[in-house]
């Protein structure tokens, strides 16, 4: 999908996209306010004595880690629970508690992480320590009487063997100073010999007192140990609302901009003129604005509004026409892909902007199944094309009908006949194309819609070119290229496409003419005003001798642009 075309989906879809993103944000803002507030508290345990050994080993991180796992496990089971409950005088279900509690282990460590939810801060802080005092208290690093008196006994003979250390080091030294200043051998001797004792006894001391500070030291790998207590949090969590509404609009406007580009992508109606010519592979010959009125009498603008922008691009049309045929165009067919696209309105306006340019024109309603063009020139149906098909003594200028104050006769369709694609194929139609090509100098076709009835292929074979209506935004490509091949499979001469019931937003011609239309319509405004009215606003001319300048009246209406003269939806 091209830049201009992204562009377009998104101006198309705007109002999808402004509604999805408005109401992803208010509804993330009322449910966000609307939840009840929670808070988490986390209370932090280790396993084993690992950090408190000097000479720690990969055996133990390894126990203490599975260990950890067995610990998190249990923190979440009926025993610790409910002596929770109990400790703290809570009068729960052991199972209600379980759903606010989560325990983890935190990756690669010995550390064990007890959570717990609770809407009230301060209550979800005491509950985070009692579990962990109680998971504590049910492991073997519970407190023992026994186990302390050992540590006690232990600390104590360390105590006594430094003391009996320090105190025989100092009698070595002393030693020392007796065999400075003995007199005789056997003082001597007797002074060396005690230094001797004193050291073998120093050596055993240092000894036990390395074996027991080891065993002191020597932390268990089941041990339990709060390293950080639960802290009471003040921050709810759950409650950022401006980052709540903020993502809900995130993801609104990237989903209703997902659906924009898909229903874009599904849509696969033709649109712009570059669609017909990527699709169909044919010339855009004219791009013609939607006309807004009901009434067929009033849709032939070239006639009725024959300054306004819709005259004009019916007038493009017809140059463009008669440029691309390449040569003289005698005759020519209007057809669409399926109903309701516009192409007798077309037939109709292009055969009068044809007349205007002063050739002689003959427009024939070869659409003998749902006739138009008699209600769009107020004509009468008795007799017409199926009569002369019908008849082979009945002559061309029979079933002519003049149209006043033009050099264009219409050929209505006449009525209805049970064979309508035999006549059409027949040598009688034979006959009356070359009649209509010695009668006049282009003769028009409304005929059938291709997909609808054979009818539009069997005389488009006829013909000197076709000219297929696409409905903007209204036609397939699919039926569009079906048609075409439809048109190409019998011989048929396709000249280039009318873009039909654009908006008014496209097409250059309407905004050229739309800033002088309006520039026309208040001077005939004025005009009339002057007209009916003196300067100081009172009138000058009763009504009825106002009207008695028809010509004047008539000159200033044609000034007024059609887009503005033509009743609304």
């Amino acid at each position: 999908m091209e830049l201009r075309q992204v562009v377009s989906a998104l101006l198309k879809w705007w109002w999808l996209i402004l509604a999805s993103v408005v109401v992803a944000g208010i509804s993330a803002y009322f449910g966000s306010r609307s939840t009840p507030r929670t808070y988490l508290a986390h209370t932090t345990l280790m396993v084993g004595q690992v950090l408190q050994n000097p000479n720690p080993n990969q055996s133990e991180f390894y126990t203490g880690q599975v260990l950890a796992q067995s610990y998190a496990d249990l923190a979440r089971r009926e025993p610790v629970l409910r002596a929770t409950l109990q400790a703290l005088g809570l009068k729960w279900d052991w199972e209600a508690l379980r759903g606010m509690v989560t325990s983890r282990v935190i990756v690669g460590t010995q550390l064990l992480e007890i959570s717990v939810l609770d809407g009230d801060p301060e209550r979800a802080r005491v509950l985070a320590d009692e579990v962990a005092q109680q998971l504590i208290l049910q492991s073997p690093a519970a407190t023992d009487p026994q186990k302390d008196a050992e540590r006690q006994f232990i600390l104590s003979q360390i105590d006594e063997l430094k003391a009996n250390i320090k105190k025989s080091q100092d009698e070595v030294r002393q030693l020392d100073d007796v065999i400075a200043k003995a007199n005789s051998a056997r003082q001597i001797q007797d002074a060396r010999s005690r230094q001797a004792a004193l050291q073998t006894q120093i050596s055993s001391w240092q000894a036990t007192y390395a074996q027991l500070l080891t065993n002191l030291q020597q932390g268990s790998t089941n041990f339990l140990s709060v390293v950080e207590p639960a802290q009471t949090p003040y921050q709810p969590i759950g409650s950022r609302t401006t980052y709540n509404v903020l993502l809900a609009m995130a993801i609104g406007l990237a989903l209703s901009g997902g659906a924009a580009f898909l229903l874009e992508y599904l849509d696969d109606s033709l649109k712009t003129a570059d669609d017909v010519r990527y699709a169909l592979g044919l010339k855009v010959l004219g791009s013609i604005a939607k006309i807004q009125d009901d009434e067929y009498t009033d849709k032939l603008v070239v006639a009725k509004y024959p300054r306004s922008p819709l005259a004009e691009a019916y007038r493009v049309l017809r140059t463009n026409l008669q440029y691309s045929a390449g040569h003289p165009l005698r005759t020519l067919i209007v057809t669409s892909s399926s109903p309701l696209e516009g192409k007798s309105v077309t037939a109709s306006n292009l055969a009068v902007a044809l007349a205007q340019s002063g050739q002689r024109v003959i427009l024939v309603d070869a659409d003998m199944r749902r006739p138009t063009q008699q209600d769009i020139f107020e004509l009468a149906n008795d007799v017409g094309l199926s009569n002369f098909l019908e008849c082979g003594e009945m002559r061309l200028s029979e079933v002519l009908q003049t149209v006043p104050g033009s050099d264009l006769n219409v050929v209505t369709s006449g009525p209805s006949p049970d064979n309508p694609s035999e006549l059409l194929g027949s040598k009688r139609m034979g006959d009356l194309v070359e009649s209509l090509q010695q009668d006049a100098d282009v003769a028009v076709f409304d005929s059938p819609p291709v997909m609808a009835v054979a009818d539009a292929a069997i005389l488009a074979s006829r013909l000197d070119g076709v000219l297929l209506i696409v409905d903007a935004g209204t036609t397939r490509r699919g039926a569009a290229r079906q048609s075409k091949e439809s048109l190409e499979a019998v011989g048929a001469h396709l000249l280039g496409v009318a873009l039909n019931r654009l908006s008014s937003s496209r097409g250059g011609y309407y905004y050229y003419y739309s800033g002088d239309d309006r520039r026309r319509k208040r001077r005939f405004q004025s005009n009339l005003l002057a007209r009916f009215f003196g300067r100081d606003g009172r009138s000058v001319h009763a009504p009825s001798e106002s009207l008695d300048a028809p010509e004047e009246i008539a000159s200033a209406r044609d000034e007024v642009p059609a887009q503005l003269d033509y009743p609304r939806d």
